[in-house]
């Protein structure tokens, strides 16, 4: 473990987060209105450059993320089995965001799925017999 920061070395690094952080902001609030057509009307990110864009803003998100928590969280400081103790945890749960993320559009998917064929069946009269399910195009056929 690092020896304690006088006062002057926080200040310091407090003035210099602050400038660096901000800064940060900035860049981000500016690529963002220029990614809306905000500031240049006929600029929209769209298709590799919306992607782009938004891999710049997790980027910066995370570096900023990374900073405050090793400077101002005094992670730096820390042992390693401590630094470990809260990455693993937090990794877990960004691991969680994406997969409820791709089950939410698994659901979506389905329910638009369930819609089509809700709304093509209110149209048909209603057939005698048996209904049958066709797991292949996963539809009711009657």
């Amino acid at each position: 473990m690092a020896g304690h920061q006088s006062y002057e070395e926080q200040k310091k690094l407090v003035m210099y987060g602050l400038k660096l952080l901000g800064a940060i902001t900035l860049i981000e609030v500016f690529i963002a209105l220029l990614a809306k057509g905000h500031i240049v009307h006929s600029i929209h990110f769209t298709g590799v450059m919306h992607y782009f864009y938004m891999a710049l803003m997790v980027g910066f998100s995370l570096y900023k993320a990374y900073f405050i928590v090793y400077n101002f969280m005094h992670m730096a400081n820390e042992v390693q089995g401590l630094r470990w103790s809260v990455l693993l945890p937090m990794l877990l749960l960004v691991w969680a965001v994406i997969a409820f993320f791709q089950e939410g559009k698994s659901w979506g998917a389905r329910r638009n799925q369930i819609d089509k064929f809700n709304h093509e069946e209110a149209g048909k009269k209603p057939a005698t017999g048996s209904i049958d399910y066709d797991e292949a195009t996963a539809q009711f056929l009657i």
